[in-house]
């Protein structure tokens, strides 16, 4: 082949490619605005499309390093139980005539929080009924407010001040009528069992309290003398809770008064548990102020003092409190129908 024809055949090529290319480039250069804008937005689709699968991957992959990471720090040290424990133990010392199955506390741990729930019981008469439930929701070991919902007929004021107390110190004013209360424990049925709170006219050692009450009926709460009662509020002017203890042994095992140990040395124990959770207890209790440090000191140095206690049994025996001069003021809590044996 000369080299005329094999340059000829070059240039036949070179012309083919640029041809094809001048073809492509007015393909490309030829679309209408509108078709523009599709390639555009299905490109923006793609990599929006791209993202949200890499954030999802993302999430699948951090959700259960900080769900695992949140089990792990309420299981380091028992801190679960711990909390749990505070909660229960507080409503056994802060709220009168109540008891917690802790053995049937619940727990549900997400990220970075924890939230319990349990219910709260009361002896009306010779049988516990439900009296409400609690639900505390944990920020890692910081609690909110709890959430109630009571089952009661007469449920205690739900804002604790020395004007909604039931059990009143002596040297306090009684904040209600405490004729009216004895008519309405008068005026109920004879087969009925009722709760009531009584205030003593002076301050009692639980030995004491059980000789004044030796009759058909039964304590179960006693309110303990700490030194801040009289006054009513703290230093800082906040409603201080009153604090107690349950009178009566209670047979069920995972009870903290199963009498193992005294009830008294128990609620003192209790008491400083307690004191090293003191934020915790104080967002349990009803009243926004415990100074646990202050009172267990009291405690110590004067021993158990009591000042009210809670009673239950036929409401006909309870009437006859009413002739006891050591008993200042009463108020009626739950009835019930008859169940006493």
């Amino acid at each position: 082949m000369t080299d005329e024809k094999i340059g000829s055949k070059d240039e036949s090529i070179y012309q083919q490619l640029i041809s094809n290319s001048r073809i492509e480039m007015e393909q490309i250069h030829g679309l209408s605005d509108e078709g523009k804008k599709k390639i555009i937005q299905s490109g923006k689709n793609r990599a929006r499309m791209t993202n949200i699968m890499i954030s999802l991957a993302c999430l699948l992959f951090i959700l259960p390093v900080l769900t695992l990471g949140t089990y792990l720090y309420y299981a380091i040290g028992g801190r679960a139980n711990h909390l749990m424990d505070v909660a229960a133990k507080t409503i056994y010392v802060t709220e009168p005539n109540m008891s917690v199955e802790e053995m049937e506390l619940e727990e549900d741990i997400g990220i970075f929080s924890m939230d319990i729930m349990f219910d709260v019981f009361k002896r009306i008469g010779s049988e516990d009924y439900k009296a409400g439930e609690y639900s505390i929701h944990f920020y890692l070991d910081q609690p909110n407010f709890p959430k109630k919902e009571w089952k009661l007929d007469r449920p205690l004021a739900e804002v604790q001040m020395p004007e909604t107390e039931v059990m009143v110190h002596p040297k306090n004013d009684v904040p209600f009528d405490t004729q009216s209360q004895w008519d309405l424990l008068k005026g109920l049925p004879d087969g009925t069992v009722s709760e009531v709170y009584l205030s003593f006219s002076k301050i009692m050692r639980p030995k004491e309290v059980e000789e004044l009450l030796s009759m058909d009926v039964e304590s179960r709460w006693y309110a303990v003398n700490s030194g801040l009662e009289s006054k009513g509020f703290d230093k800082e002017g906040l409603p201080v809770s009153p604090i107690g203890y349950p009178s009566q042994i209670d047979t069920t095992t995972w009870s903290p008064f199963n009498g193992r140990e005294s009830n008294e040395k128990v609620f003192l124990d209790i008491l400083k548990l307690l004191a090293k959770k003191e934020e915790v207890a104080v967002k349990v209790a009803r009243a926004k102020s415990l100074n646990l440090d202050e009172r267990i000191s009291y405690i110590e140095k004067n021993g158990i003092e009591v000042y009210g206690a809670v009673v239950t049994g036929p409401t006909a025996e309870l009437r006859k409190l009413e002739q006891i001069k050591d008993i200042r003021a009463m108020k009626v809590g739950e009835v019930k129908l008859w169940n006493w044996e």
